[in-house]
């Protein structure tokens, strides 16, 4: 009936054109529309963020098809923006149209009639030079009447921003016309709940939001890129000899507060620079240097050489061993480094928080309380890593623990490395440590052969390790969400025939990324929820990127992994945004917004 519909649209558009000719000056779409383009100031200051609008006049008696037309063979209307160098579209919405009914349909259409505005918002780059900036696009719009549709359109429009200079303020203009459009990121459709560390702020108090970020770094001691910091812990303060305990709790203390200033240079810096936290330290060749470091130190666990820096350069930091204050502190700076690619997506709040004050002091503290917490663990396994010492060192236990954590720091330092150059592999190289660590450490380490409980213990230690790298292999194997490559044109063609869009915005050297691939995308109950999605996966690897720059600032992207879902209108649904990785049972929680929608 479709097919017929349109032919006798298509014939009666042939027959219309000469009389629509006479009266309206032309045969095409274009002749029944007017454009015209509005700004809400006069000049746009560097680094702000301004309204405009499309506004379309659309000849009396004729309508055009909406941005969600209520056939697929109708051609919607589309505005599109050629990318301009210091300017990023934040914003775009298209007003929801009229159901009328028409001679050549039998359902009633959603249309535009009269004078209808398109509404976006520009982000402008604070080194924008005072001049005009021009961007250039299209409109793509197709005109009807009540009996003919014409053959569809694309206008081109030319919108110039007028930019202000230091000394300029801008003057609002159009007021009663922006008055009624509010930007997806504040609008109520589409509002994300209240950041939860600057809502327990407004509500409890500073200290109660301290309290709460220092145990957010607690609890980022379950990621598992700070195993190998466990390991470094214990061999720095596992070799000292002083039995003081109050002298060596505050040696651990420096050396906590090593890893705080780590972590709060970085949060800081990513907060007020807007860039991915430690983003730096995701250099393939700065996480290859982390590997080489972890592979060094894997080997003096193993007993081929002991560690030990130039005396000259140990009398100043405190001893042989470097566990002098100013040794230990340097320690937890390096130390901390190692966990970097694993806790950025959880302090993604932590980073929207800092970044909103602008505070540099406000900010340095946040994040020092937040490395605390991270680092509270390290302070007791620190005082109490001494108590070795007091262990009889005629046990071989000690030696298959130390030959553990070479195995262990091996593990890390092969997973940093193939972050750098293989990430793809990343998840079966940390299970096939896993494999070859249980076969060496349960059967092929020779220490405690004469021990018959210690050997059981060590055979079961390796069949477990064998059995979880096996179970970790068939994982891998299950089938997971079928995604394509984002491009802007798969994006808008989603748009156009008003469907959903998972947007999926990962990089390579991402853990948590890496989490969701294996875990909650390979879910059934997941994938069947996001069938009908179109589902887009967008590459950050190369954040620093012009490409990547603008697509993070386009859709406020503060860390990777950010999951970001639109609705059939192409607006966000803030709700239902995921930041970090989520199970499958939460994440599908996140999804019933828009699920009940459908």
């Amino acid at each position: 009936m479709k097919r017929t519909l349109t032919a006798v649209a298509v014939l009666l558009t042939v027959i219309g054109l000469k009389t629509s000719y006479a009266q309206f000056g032309g045969s095409g779409t274009a002749s029944k529309i007017q454009l015209e383009t509005k700004l809400s100031v006069d000049k746009a200051a560097p680094g702000s963020t301004i309204k405009a609008a499309v506004v379309m006049t659309i000849a009396e008696g004729w309508h055009t098809n909406s941005h969600t037309p209520s056939e697929e063979n109708l051609i919607g209307t589309a505005l599109e923006l050629k990318p301009v160098e210091g300017v990023i579209l934040s914003d775009l919405q298209y007003p929801h149209g009229e159901d009328l009914k028409f001679a050549f349909s039998e359902t009633p259409l959603n249309v535009y009639e009269g004078t209808v505005p398109i509404f976006l918002s520009l982000k402008l780059s604070d080194k924008v030079e005072p001049s005009e900036v021009t961007l250039a696009g299209t409109l793509t719009v197709q005109a009807c009447d009540n009996n003919v549709c014409l053959a569809p359109s694309k206008i081109p429009i030319l919108l110039t921003l007028p930019i202000a200079s230091a000394q300029e303020a801008p003057i609002s203009l159009n007021d009663e016309l922006f008055a009624t459009y509010i930007p997806a990121q504040t609008s109520s459709s589409t509002v994300a709940v209240q950041d939860p560390i600057t809502q327990v702020l407004d509500q409890e108090g500073a200290a109660v939001a301290f309290l709460a970020i220092f145990l957010v770094g607690l609890a980022l001691n379950l990621t598992p890129c700070v195993y190998p910091m466990l390991s470094v812990t214990v061999s720095l303060f596992g070799a000292q000899t002083d039995t003081n305990i109050v002298r060596v709790f505050f040696k651990a203390l420096v050396y906590v507060l090593g890893m705080a200033t780590m972590y709060s240079l970085l949060g800081v810096s990513a907060a007020l620079s807007g860039g991915l936290f430690g983003s730096w330290l995701q250099s393939p060749w700065v996480l290859a240097g982390i590997a080489a470091l972890l592979f060094g130190l894997a080997l003096s666990m193993f007993g081929l050489y002991q560690i030990q820096m130039p005396f000259w350069l140990t009398s100043k930091l405190g001893g042989t061993t470097g566990t002098g204050l100013i040794g230990l502190y340097l320690s937890g700076l390096v130390v901390g480094i190692f966990a970097a690619p694993c806790v950025g997506p959880p302090v993604i709040a932590l980073l929207a928080f800092v970044g909103g004050k602008g505070d540099p002091v406000f900010g340095f503290w946040t994040f020092f309380t937040l490395s605390l917490g991270l680092g509270f663990p390290y302070l007791i396994l620190g005082t109490f890593s001494g108590l070795l010492k007091k262990v009889p060192r005629s046990g071989v236990w000690l030696i298959w623990v130390e030959r553990t954590f070479g195995v262990v720091l091996s593990g890390a330092a092969l997973f940093y490395l193939s972050l750098a150059f293989f990430p793809k592999f990343s998840a079966f190289i940390i299970l096939l440590v896993v494999l070859l660590g249980g076969i060496y450490l349960g059967f092929l380490e020779p220490s405690g052969k004469d021990k018959k409980g210690f050997l059981g213990f060590k055979r079961a230690f390796g069949v477990l390790a064998i059995a979880f790298s096996i179970y970790g292999f068939n994982t891998l194997r299950e089938p997971g969400i079928t995604w394509e490559l984002y491009s802007p044109e798969k994006l808008a063609a989603a748009q156009t025939q008003s469907k959903p869009v998972m947007l999926d915005f990962y990089a390579d050297w991402c853990i948590p990324c890496l989490e969701l691939d294996r875990k909650t995308f390979t879910d059934s109950d997941v994938i069947s929820a996001t069938e009908n999605f179109v589902r887009l996966k967008v590459d950050l690897t190369h954040f620093d990127s012009p490409e990547s720059e603008e697509l993070r600032q386009q859709f406020s992207i503060a860390g990777v992994p950010t999951i970001v879902f639109l609705d059939g209108s192409g607006n966000e649904v803030r709700s239902s945004r995921v930041v970090g990785y989520l199970p499958p049972e939460r994440f599908i929680t996140k999804l019933q917004p828009l699920i009940s929608e459908r």
